[in-house]
């Protein structure tokens, strides 16, 4: 076959902390065909980010192209000016980065962006290049595809500017395409329908591309063959099926093994007295953002929530972009003021803001933000930044401090050297994991996590889950745990709720998740997670909607089903007209919907485990 691509002994350097040069990538090979597709994988440092920018002949600040051959295309990237690159990179290699919305210019038209590397390179005029850009739009399914360009970024959803990227790589036609982690931070109903986009037009054009992921589940739908990374080393190299069946490296196993960790015992909680108060009770919150004129709500987020969490319990909360998740947890903590509704914590009612509560009350209810980057001052040390709820909440100053901290770092796996390390000179594990740190350094009762393993690759996430796992033994904390992963949720807690457009659409216990009858909208989430089988994208064809409507809004559904235009159960004549009622469910949750517990057992299909995908 054609070869596109070689890489034979790339040796990428960087500089530690002692300004001496360290190797970051040893002495990589292998070669991608024409029309192949290229899975690198690993945990994160493992160098697949960095060996796929080197085949654009770039290398991060402070890191250096030290040795061996990169040919793309028949093109010596090393040895190249940045002239010469500049010509390269957008026509014969292209990139599709993983935050979209940090990509594109928010003050410029998508038209002229997606355009734009056609013209700079003056492969076409003008007309053309919109007139084959509107078919990219096509292809990728998006929607209003003669019309999409002429909105601006913030006009369009994250799945869709996902693909608006993918278009803007393809319109030069390249020789070869990189998708650096392309639906990583996308819900399981938007990364499905953007996995079905990118592979048909990868597919359809013939395409060559690199697949960098910590995904094993989405690259099996995706690459021909996967190299496995670890520390700059490759570890293994074949073909997907044979990787996926029967790996050959032990760290390949660990890998497998870690996408699905087998569910965890529900922990004991320490026995209470019949009249003790659960930890924290959320009753009828509602919270709304803005006001219009008289004071009346703009827009309402959260519709009527109650919530229970018991001490020493795990309550997974879940649903996609935009369904409230967040903004319950931010309720809880005192950061959003609800409209209505009352939070409890031991049986009494807390202050609707934090200006209300004590200091105590602070320390019992901490929150890990998901974004490790924008939650550390990147300006503090790791010591000053766990050191300061120390001395605020217990007053621990000096080496008190400072042996405290050390323990923290100890307890979240972290060696002692982080300690006088700034946030930008740490991986996006280590920053979370310090998040975690500073959490645990109030010793609260109730920890409130939002979507905290959602950035982190398989195994560090499922190390932090391990983790929690067994601070919770230990501790008896509990959590409120927000996640878009119906796996990991499934995984580590003891209830699970769903929202949708701010209403509580579902709540059961975690032994009765994998079977019927679900809410319709849950049934969407399960189905949408990808199984750890090549052809499972196919075989789902039909099953799950190829193109969803927008989530509705919270409170603008005028009392029917906020669901209804995304639901192939709805019942015309009923769910169009009248507002859902809650039904008790024989396995003990609850659903918000017009079917029967026995109707919806006998319509919907009982779905596997996701260690029975694996198998």
């Amino acid at each position: 076959m054609n070869e596109i691509v070689n890489v034979s002994g790339l040796r990428v350097t960087a500089r530690n902390d002692l300004d001496e040069e360290i190797t970051i990538v040893h002495g990589a090979e292998f070669s991608i065909n024409k029309g192949e597709v290229l899975a690198l994988i690993g945990e994160s440092g493992s160098g697949k980010s960095t060996i796929a920018l080197a085949l654009m002949g770039y290398a991060r600040a402070g890191c250096k192209l030290a040795g061996g051959s990169v040919t793309v295309a028949g093109n010596a990237m090393l040895s190249l000016s940045e002239r010469q690159l500049a010509g390269l990179r957008g026509r014969t290699v292209a990139y599709i980065a993983q935050s979209a919305a940090a990509s594109f210019n928010p003050s410029k038209r998508i038209m002229d962006q997606v355009i734009e590397s056609a013209l700079i390179h003056q492969l076409m005029p003008r007309a053309a290049a919109e007139a084959k850009a509107v078919q990219l739009f096509r292809e990728l399914a998006l929607p209003d595809p003669e019309n999409i360009g002429k909105r601006y970024p913030h006009q369009v959803s994250g799945g869709q500017l996902q693909r608006l990227m993918a278009a803007m790589a393809l319109i030069t036609d390249p020789d070869l395409v990189i998708l650096d982690e392309p639906t990583t931070a996308l819900d399981v109903t938007t990364q499905i329908e953007v996995l079905r986009a990118f592979k048909k037009v990868v597919q359809e054009r013939g395409s060559t591309a690199v697949y960098v992921s910590h995904d094993l589940a989405v690259v099996a739908q995706m690459a021909d063959r996967i190299v496995v990374l670890r520390d700059g080393q490759i570890q293994e190299n074949g073909a997907t099926a044979q990787i996926l069946s029967a790996p050959g490296h032990p760290y390949t196993k660990s890998l497998l093994a870690a996408i699905a960790p087998k569910g965890r015992p529900a922990v004991a909680a320490e026995p209470k007295l019949a009249q003790e108060h659960p930890l924290l009770e959320v009753r009828g919150l509602f919270a709304s953002y803005g006001t219009a004129k008289g004071g009346a709500p703009v827009k309402c987020v959260l519709d009527d929530i109650n919530l229970v969490i018991p001490r020493g319990a795990t309550i997974g909360v879940i649903g996609e972009s935009g369904c409230g998740k967040t903004t319950l947890a931010r309720t809880i903590a005192g950061m959003v003021a609800p409209s209505d509704g009352e939070i409890l914590l031991d049986g009494k009612r807390l202050a609707p803001t934090l200006d209300g509560r004590t200091r105590e009350q602070f320390r019992r209810i901490q929150f890990v933000f998901q974004n490790a980057d924008t939650a550390l001052n990147p300006q503090h040390s790791i010591a000053r930044i766990l050191g300061r709820p120390l001395a605020f909440y217990h007053d621990i100053q000096g080496q008190a401090q400072r042996k405290r901290v050390l323990q923290l770092l100890d307890l979240v796996k972290l060696p002692a050297t982080v300690a006088d390390r700034l946030p930008g000179e740490l991986s996006g594990g280590q920053k979370q994991r310090i998040n975690l740190a500073r959490a645990l350094a109030a010793q609260p009762d109730l920890i409130l996590c939002d979507e905290v393993t959602s950035a982190l690759d398989t195994v560090v996430g499922a190390a932090i889950l391990e983790l929690m796992a067994e601070l919770r033994k230990e501790l008896n904390v509990s959590y409120m745990f927000i996640s878009h992963d119906i796996n990991t949720v499934r995984t580590i807690c003891d209830e699970i709720v769903v929202l949708y457009a701010g209403r509580k659409v579902e709540a059961r216990k975690r032994e009765a998740h994998s079977m019927p009858p679900f809410h319709p909208y849950s049934h969407l989430l399960i189905s949408s997670v990808p199984a750890l089988r090549r052809g499972w994208l196919e075989e789902v064809e039909g099953r799950t909607p190829s193109s969803l409507p927008p989530l509705a809004a919270p409170g603008q559904t005028g009392g029917v089903c906020a669901f209804l235009d995304r639901c192939a159960l709805r019942i015309d004549g009923v769910c169009n007209r009248l507002p859902p009622p809650r039904q008790q469910l024989d396995n003990g949750g609850s659903i918000l919907c017009h079917h029967s517990d026995s109707a919806l057992r006998d319509i919907q299909t009982p779905l596997r485990l996701v260690e029975g995908d694996v198998a």
